[in-house]
C-alpha cells in the first residue's frame, strides 16, 4: 500500500534516528493490519518513522525507529534479545548515494512495497523520493519485516531489517535433534 503522508519531515537526518524496543503505541499517519500465520502484526507510519507492533498469544512485542526526543539509545548497527518468549534481532544499515543513484533505488522500493500485500509506503510531501517503506513477511515460524527510510537531500537511504521469533526451550531443542543423531543423520 503506498500513500502520501499529510505531514513534514520530523526527522531530517539519518542521524536523527533512534530505535527502541517495548514503547507503547505513537501516533500513526498511516497503518497496515496483517495476519500472518496466526501472528497479528500492524505496520506503522508515523511523522517521525516507523513503529511495528507484533501480537501473538505469548505477548506483544513493539519496535520503533524515529526521531524521539530525549531518547538516549540512538540507531544501532546490531541489536540481539531475548525477552520472556522472544527472540529478537535488528539490524540497520545507512547507504551514502549520489542523486542518481538515489531516484533510481527509491522508485525501485517504492514499487517493491507499494503493490506487495503486506507493505507499507508513504511518501513524505515535497519530494517523491521522501519516504518510509516497511515490508513483513512469516517464515519458518519467525515473523520477519524490513524498513526503508529517504533522506534524499542528504543522499541517504536507511535501511534495517528485523526478525522476532518464539524462543525455543533447550529441552525442546534437544529433542528434536535427537532422533536424527540416533539415526546417523
Amino acid at each position: 500500500m503506498l500513500t502520501t503522508l499529510n505531514t513534514a519531515y520530523t526527522d531530517t537526518r539519518a542521524a536523527d534516528l533512534a530505535w527502541a524496543l517495548g514503547r507503547e503505541p505513537l501516533p500513526a499517519l498511516a497503518a497496515l493490519d496483517l495476519e500472518l500465520t496466526g501472528t497479528k502484526l500492524q505496520l506503522r507510519l508515523l511523522g517521525a518513522s516507523h513503529q511495528v507492533l507484533l501480537e501473538e498469544e505469548r505477548g506483544m512485542c513493539s519496535e520503533t525507529v524515529a526521531c524521539m526526543p530525549g531518547s538516549s539509545t540512538p540507531l544501532p548497527l546490531g541489536v540481539a534479545k531475548r525477552t520472556d518468549d522472544w527472540e529478537y534481532e535488528f539490524a540497520a544499515h545507512v547507504e551514502i548515494l549520489s542523486p542518481g543513484q538515489f531516484a533510481g533505488r527509491a522508485q525501485e522500493l517504492l514499487a517493491l512495497v507499494a503493490d506487495h500485500p503486506h507493505g507499507l509506503a508513504g511518501v513524505f510531501p515535497g519530494s517523491p523520493h521522501a519516504f518510509t517503506a516497511l515490508l513483513a513477511q512469516h517464515h519458518e515460524g519467525q515473523v520477519h519485516w524490513r524498513t526503508w527510510h529517504a533522506y534524499p537531500q542528504d543522499g541517504q537511504l536507511v535501511a534495517t531489517r528485523t526478525r522476532v521469533g518464539v524462543r525455543v526451550a533447550k529441552g525442546a531443542a534437544r529433542r528434536r535433534t535427537a532422533p536424527f543423531s540416533q539415526s546417523g543423520v
